[in-house]
């Protein structure tokens, strides 16, 4: 009976979590859908994939749209046969952004059920964690791909702490291998990779644990043997994912250096240092876990417009020559509400200030096996989110702790304390009311101590706050006048002192709500269902600050961003939502880029120059563009944008010019959103071209210099790693030879040369070592990289046919991995059911006979 009324609970619990996230995401109920900046970016540089998918039935590996071309792994593609991602469509059965909310909620049911087997605290502990602010604010900027990966950080912990904890070996064993397969098909490596940082602490506890006699040895190797069977089998699941961006990885800004630098030598591996310290967490900043706006909240918080219009009236009244103007101009850093380290934020990292305060309580209250590693793991997340600001530490991971320098902004590493947080604040909750060995005296101390301290501290930063915190920066300081930044400081200590109040309301409510409780004043579930409702209200009114209804829209803005009209309909139906009218100021641009296409269908590129180039994808959804906007940039084309395009040298700057042409590049859009002016770019050297002038060079750094400076037309620059491709081949010029390109599509390119002499013939694609086969009259050829980015191939003198095809291998046997693995998953879980079901029948029947035999 008592298990039948758990199973109904946990169906009440689900049904619970689904009205939540439905009823947080209402506008999705009308019909409305999220508007999310990073998948507008997406749907535009995705735009060539899709349409190839769709015409063709199949998938490209490789698309043309932005940066010159790039392969697809990072930008949508599917693969066949991957089952893995099959059933995380199915679990994410929800319109989105429900469906991330819901697996959150349900994730951590299931993580806090293993851990208290209780399913009260289970629920509780859901709310804690999927309503963690950070979230909300992923799913508003469009992080779809890292908020997928979160949903699963607590049931892949759930599975393995079945196996060490609760010993249940063929059930860890198949949550552990089902969820490790489900968040790498996720496909954010940076999140896993911090997730198991922490559970590295976890497997140092076992160990201690079984060191000390407190488990045997025998269950430590045997678990330790399941859950890395487990594991081993989650991975194999993903392997043509694994395999295809651990290959790509190594061409991108990930990868190793090209260039010789005073910042770094070639071969360095992994991002320059600055970048992968961007994005830094500020000591002081940490205090947002507790309190959201401590350091002002996001750099465009709510209020942010007044402020700059008081601004402004204050700058006008005041200021009295353009030297002081131009003083006050130094002292802004663009926004006017954060004043944290980070360059900029679109919210606090907020955990809520009764689970804060609750795990505060949790190291206290919880069981050892569980306090200590969540302690050390919570610890270096937070020291590690600190980044710049703790550079000994830092220092450390980027030079000794593997893969650590692949990853950038290590402020989202406190995702790691969003999950434990909750979970050590539920298992002391539970500990509190239930665990006999907790004497009275020792919750009371813990609480009246634990309490008073959080309440202490908080009011003497409300009463203190302006001397103690300062509420501005360096920069404000130095050159702001007292009047502005007095301003400032006073508006920006306002909003950290509502927050720090109804942080110590809350926390207040709670203590006492434990402390009557603990006196038998209040019953346990009373005192739950008040802490439950406080958080819940804490939580969803600060994370509707960050996602509320101004991020849904009309269906039809969402489904297609890329408007080509601005009329009094649309705008109408846009009103004073900033993102729709963002949208809308770029209707004239889109039209023009949608001329141009529908004009030209020839295959070439397009330079936009009117969002930043290297910062959007409008012009990739309709053409294949120069710029783009992706993390995981190939080296080579990152190495080409900073060199020429980000350049500080004039010189290089005016070599821009050469560089489009080489990039084939026929439209060049300048002007204004409200009037663009394209120029079309008759310099611009082709789809392809052929040379018969080689310049070698010795370094990669003269490579690229010496693109800028030749006529590419007739020159091509060669590394001298490539001298010996040339041996027994002869190159002679011949003004009537030609190659024209014949059909293209984002993995097939063919070409016909016609010449009367040997020829180098260079094609304006980029150069990728991996999967792209070359062939000449229909046999396979080798081809060879040309000026710095470029791929190249020898042709004879006559009439050829030259074909390119992407046709990557490691898609192929990664599929074969996949399959096998997911294969021995699904028969060694049909094993252990059938064992398992088999002691129990065992068990019954033995029991049966016994009683017989007593009769």
């Amino acid at each position: 009976m008592l298990k039948n009324k758990n199973i109904l609970y946990i169906v009440i619990s689900l049904a619970i979590f689904v009205v939540l996230a439905l009823v947080y995401n209402s506008p999705i109920i009308s019909g409305k859908q999220l508007l999310q900046h990073d998948i507008v970016q997406y749907k535009g540089g995705a735009k060539e994939l899709l349409d190839y998918r769709a015409e063709n039935g199949k998938e490209t590996y490789w698309s043309d749209a932005m940066f010159g071309g790039m392969p697809t792994y990072q930008s949508g593609s599917q693969f066949r046969g991957d089952i893995i991602k099959k059933i995380d469509d199915t679990l994410n059965f929800l319109p989105k952004p429900a469906n991330f909310i819901f697996l959150l909620f349900a994730g951590f049911f299931l993580l806090g059920y293993v851990a208290t087997k209780n399913w009260k605290y289970a629920l509780l502990g859901a709310t804690f964690f999927g309503l963690s602010t950070y979230f909300y604010i992923i799913i508003a900027a469009g992080h779809n791909g890292k908020v997928a990966t979160l949903t699963y950080f607590a049931p892949l912990l759930a599975g393995i702490l079945l196996v060490y904890i609760r010993k249940k070996y063929i059930l860890g064993f198949i949550v552990t291998a089902l969820f490790m397969g489900l968040q790498i098909a996720a496909n954010h490596p940076q999140m896993t990779y911090y997730l198991f940082l922490a559970l590295g602490f976890l497997f140092l506890s076992e160990l201690v644990r079984a060191a000390t006699g407190k488990t045997p040895w025998k269950h430590f190797f045997i678990s330790s043997g399941i859950l890395a069977l487990a594991m081993i089998l989650g991975i194999g699941m993903n392997s043509q994912r694994l395999l295809a961006n651990s290959e790509y990885v190594k061409e991108t800004v990930r990868g190793k250096q090209i260039l010789k630098s005073e910042h770094n030598a070639a071969d360095n591996d992994g991002m320059k240092k600055q970048e992968i310290l961007n994005w830094s967490y500020g000591k002081l900043e940490t205090l947002n876990l507790f309190i959201p706006r401590a350091m002002g909240g996001a750099s465009d918080e709510e209020g942010s417009d007044e402020m700059m219009k008081k601004v402004q009236e204050l700058v006008q009244e005041n200021v009295t020559s353009q030297e002081e103007y131009d003083q006050i101009s130094k002292g802004f850093g663009g926004s006017l509400t954060y004043w944290g380290n980070q360059p900029g934020t679109s919210g606090p990292a907020y955990q809520g200030a009764i689970v804060v305060f609750l795990a505060i309580l949790g190291f206290f209250f919880g069981w050892k096996k569980y306090r200590y590693w969540i302690l050390g793991a919570s610890v270096l997340s937070v020291l590690l989110a600190w980044g710049s600001n703790f550079m000994p530490l830092s220092e450390l991971f980027i030079k000794f702790v593997p893969f650590y320098d692949k990853f950038r902004a290590p402020s989202s590493i406190l995702v790691v304390v969003e999950l434990l947080f909750p979970l050590i604040a539920i298992i002391g909750l539970y500990r509190f009311f239930n665990d006999e060995k907790l004497t009275e005296e020792y919750k009371q101390k813990v609480l009246v101590y634990g309490s008073s301290t959080v309440l202490g501290i908080t009011l003497l930063l409300v009463i203190f706050g302006k001397s103690l915190l300062g509420f501005a920066t360096s920069n404000e300081t130095a050159y702001l006048p007292p009047y502005l930044l007095d301003y400032l400081v006073g508006e920006r200590f306002t909003m950290f002192r509502i927050d720090a109040i109804k942080a110590m309301i809350y926390v207040s409510i709670t203590a006492l709500a434990l402390y009557f409780a603990l006196k038998k004043k209040l019953s346990q579930n009373i005192a739950l269902i008040v802490i439950g409702l406080v958080s819940l209200f804490d939580l969803w009114s600060v994370n509707k600050r960050y996602l509320n209804s101004d991020n849904f829209v009309d269906k039809a803005f969402a489904q297609t961003p890329f408007v080509t009209e601005n009329s009094d309909y649309l705008a109408g139906k846009a009103g004073d939502n900033p993102l729709l009218n963002d949208l809308l100021s770029r209707a004239n641009m889109n039209k023009t880029l949608e001329e141009i296409t529908e004009k030209d269908k020839t295959h070439y590129r397009i330079f936009n120059q009117l969002l930043g180039p290297f910062n959007e994808t409008n012009t990739s959804y309709y053409k294949a563009s120069v710029g783009g906007y992706h993390a995981v940039k190939l080296r080579r084309y990152d190495d080409l944008i900073n060199h020429y395009f980000y350049a500080e040298d004039s010189v290089k700057s005016a070599q821009i010019p050469q560089i489009l042409n080489l990039l084939n590049t026929k439209y060049v859009v300048g002007g204004t959103l409200e009037q663009p002016q394209v120029q079309i770019n008759p310099n611009a050297n082709g789809n392809a071209w052929l040379v018969s002038d080689i310049k070698f060079v010795n370094t990669p750094n003269e490579e690229i210099d010496e693109i800028g400076n030749i006529d590419s037309k007739k020159t091509a620059v060669i590394s001298k790693d490539d001298k010996k491709y040339f041996e027994g081949k002869t190159l002679a010029a011949d003004s009537t030879a030609f190659v024209n390109l014949t059909k293209y599509q984002a993995d097939e390119l063919e070409y016909k040369t016609q010449s009367k002499t040997p020829q180098l013939a260079v094609f304006s694609e980029i150069y990728y070592p991996k999967g792209w086969k070359m062939f000449v009259d229909g046999k396979e050829v080798p081809y060879i990289k040309a000026d710095y980015l470029l791929r190249a191939v020898y042709v004879p003198a006559g009439t050829h046919t030259v074909k390119m095809i992407f046709e990557p291998e490691v898609i192929a046997k990664g599929k074969t991995i996949s399959m096998i693995a997911f294969g021995l998953f699904v028969l060694l879980s049909l094993v252990g059911i059938f064992w398992l079901y088999k002691n129990k029948y065992s068990v019954i029947l033995s029991e049966a006979k016994r009683s017989e035999e007593s009769v």
